[in-house]
């Protein structure tokens, strides 16, 4: 059904109040206007700037009461003739007593007509006694055709304003971009296509990177998200063989370039756990480049709240969010940290809560959503987040061997601007057995400190000194990580 038929079918069911909760109040009266065309009613408009007006004739009539709340609940009352109300902002009048207890009787009809009141805001919030009698009207998002008429518009809209200037569109992008804008209102879709058309007159792929950025800062108002514009392409990653080829597979059917055959589930998410420092986060990142889609990270600890059911919602409202972001990749990092309480009861029940609803979403959503989480203590995570079915895969990243260990180092001398031709790879390799690739990042910046205090350049030499004076992780602690890599030997499917 359409949003038409919804609202049609509300009015002649006499449903006596109505709520629409929409920041376009233009949408929703042109609406009203287009269901008279399948059952007349007379069409009002009230704010408290107009006060009162009628639509559904050939003009507006003049304001028909004054704007007060009071005076327009008594002008409906004594309408001699069934009519639509659309009350723009009406609710926060109904915290007077009398208002509401008008509004109340006019509900059920005592000593009026069946009128419809229908409720229009960007929020609202209604008493009990109220909400017990309102049907909400949820706006369908606008779907791919509306969304291309918006982009032709706008092209049409800008060739105007310059004198007939030609906009160079790209089909490809467009059709990109019609699909990117999915999951924004009419009016949030039109202000970003406006912005893209206007910039400079073209439509390409540079485009769709200010695009997703756009939409993104419109739809994390919480601030529970955070968008990384840095996504890592998989060859700056060293190692993780296994897990590169599993994303290359599953790239088309993920992106929609491809059709998957009938039975295939699009892929959903994967754990990944592992040593510290060993490239988890850079794999997150890395996993949004190789599918080429956004990457947010929810931060676990800005959803906790102190009062009730406020945790649980700002959780639901991250994940709406990125739901209406797809197709992305959703990075929650150390998972561990904001759910390893869930089996106590210490936060009265809050992180047990959460937990079923995170399992629910990745259990229901619809949207393409893949879910990279990562963490380090695998003893601290819930047993009903491991259990197959869960994620797609569970990835151990390991400490690298001797040649991933060789291709780190030429990662990041080339990233510093260090010819790495010019040093031992193979005996660097060789002497950071055990070593994170983090803890070899650190081992080349403090080579580059010393040798700037010393007059030094930067060589073999150096480097070497510098990692014989590291003690890895794998070393301080050892039983832990030894712990670490023993469970994960049988339970999980190696990232390299």
């Amino acid at each position: 059904m359409s949003d038409l038929q919804d609202l049609v079918a509300l009015i002649r069911a006499d449903t006596p109040l109505i709520v629409v909760e929409t920041p376009d109040e233009m949408r929703v009266v042109e609406l009203f206007r287009q269901s008279l065309t399948r059952i007349w009613r007379a069409l009002y408009r009230w704010s408290i700037t107009e006060g009162l007006r009628r639509l559904d004739l050939d003009r507006e009539d003049p304001a028909q009461a004054p704007p007060d709340a009071g005076t327009t609940l008594a002008a409906i009352r004594g309408a001699d003739q069934r009519g639509v109300y659309l009350l723009l902002d009406f609710h926060p009048y109904l915290g007077y007593a009398a208002t509401r207890r008008q509004l109340r009787e006019i509900l059920q009809r005592r000593g009026c007509l069946p009128h419809t009141i229908v409720l229009v805001g960007h929020r609202v919030e209604l008493p009990g006694e109220l909400e017990a009698r309102a049907a909400r009207l949820r706006l369908r998002l606008p779907d791919g055709n509306a969304l291309l008429r918006i982009v032709r518009e706008e092209i049409a809209a800008f060739q105007r304003e310059n004198q007939g200037a030609r906009v160079v569109a790209d089909d490809a992008v467009v059709r990109r971009i019609v699909r990117n804008l999915q999951g924004l209102d009419a009016m949030d879709a039109r202000r970003i296509v406006r912005h893209l058309v206007h910039d400079d007159g073209v439509l390409g792929p540079g485009d769709l990177p200010e695009l997703t950025r756009l939409k993104f800062e419109l739809l994390n108002k919480s601030g529970h998200l955070h968008y990384e514009y840095d996504t890592a392409r998989f060859a700056d990653v060293a190692g993780a063989r296994r897990l590169k080829r599993w994303i290359d597979l599953r790239r088309r059917v993920f992106t929609g370039d491809g059709e998957p055959p009938p039975g295939l589930d699009p892929p959903r998410g994967i754990l990944l756990l592992g040593v510290q420092g060993c490239g988890k986060s850079l794999l997150a990142k890395a996993v949004a480049g190789g599918f080429g889609v956004p990457l947010v990270r929810l931060d676990f600890g800005t959803l906790y709240a102190k009062y009730h059911g406020e945790t649980e919602a700002n959780l639901r409202q991250a994940l709406e969010s990125t739901e209406r972001l797809a197709p992305c990749v959703l990075w929650i990092d150390e998972i561990e940290k904001g759910l390893a309480a869930s089996g106590a009861d210490g936060d009265g029940g809050v992180s047990r809560r959460v937990l079923g609803y995170l399992l629910t979403w990745m259990a229901e959503r619809k949207a393409p959503v893949f879910l990279v989480a990562t963490a380090n203590q695998v003893h601290e995570l819930p047993a009903e987040l491991l259990r197959k079915g869960r994620f797609d895969e569970i990835f151990f990243v390991d400490l690298p061997d001797a040649d991933t260990r060789a291709h780190v180092f030429e990662l990041h001398l080339r990233r510093r601007q260090l010819p790495a031709e010019r040093f031992d790879q193979a005996a660097l390799a060789a002497a950071t057995e055990g070593f994170s690739g983090a803890e070899i990042e650190q081992a080349i910046v403090s080579a580059m400190y010393a040798a700037l205090a010393g007059g030094r350049t930067v060589d073999t030499g150096l480097l070497l000194e510098e990692i014989r004076a590291t003690r890895p992780l794998s070393v301080v602690m050892r039983e832990q990580v030894a712990e670490l890599r023993a469970w994960a030997g049988s339970r999980t499917v190696p990232a390299d």
